[in-house]
């Protein structure tokens, strides 16, 4: 069975309810096994593992939360050439406008070779039942596209 990895920080809980919704929407799809780390928990061997990835943050300072980087900083260089063409998405909670975090993650997401087939999702201040709705609709679009083998 083919795996989604969704790593994610959270620290108000904007981001973890996202993060929710999206494995809500990812478990729709029964053909992909679905798992939800925090990104201080999340490690390469998952990284590795999954065939599509998700990656939420909260917008801080204009930049993604240190964990996510963290994350990042601990899987780069061990998974180098490994995850090329990794299918990804991205969704943020941002007290701005959002752009700084998916910009940064963009970057790296690059390095890694990684292949964003989404837009990024971003809520703005708080977060809505509209976005929550996105969220649930990104989750299970991924899983049935890592599913199908459509990335």
């Amino acid at each position: 069975m083919k795996r989604l990895l969704i790593v994610y920080h959270t620290q108000g809980g904007h981001t973890g309810a996202m993060a929710e919704a999206v494995l809500r929407g990812a478990r729709r799809s029964s053909e992909t096994e679905t798992l939800l780390k925090r990104a201080g928990e999340a490690t390469l061997a998952d990284l590795l593992a999954c065939q599509g990835l998700i990656l939420g943050t909260p917008e801080n300072f204009g930049y993604m939360a240190g964990m996510v980087k963290d994350f990042f900083d601990r899987t780069y260089y061990p998974a180098e050439g490994k995850t090329v063409g990794l299918p990804y998405a991205l969704f943020v909670s941002a007290g701005n406008d959002g752009t700084g975090a998916v910009t940064q993650i963009e970057r790296i997401a690059t390095g890694y070779g990684w292949k964003r087939v989404a837009e990024p999702l971003i809520a703005r201040h708080e977060v809505t039942a509209a976005d929550l709705a996105a969220c649930e609709e990104l989750g299970e679009a991924m899983a049935s596209g890592v599913a199908l083998g459509i990335f």
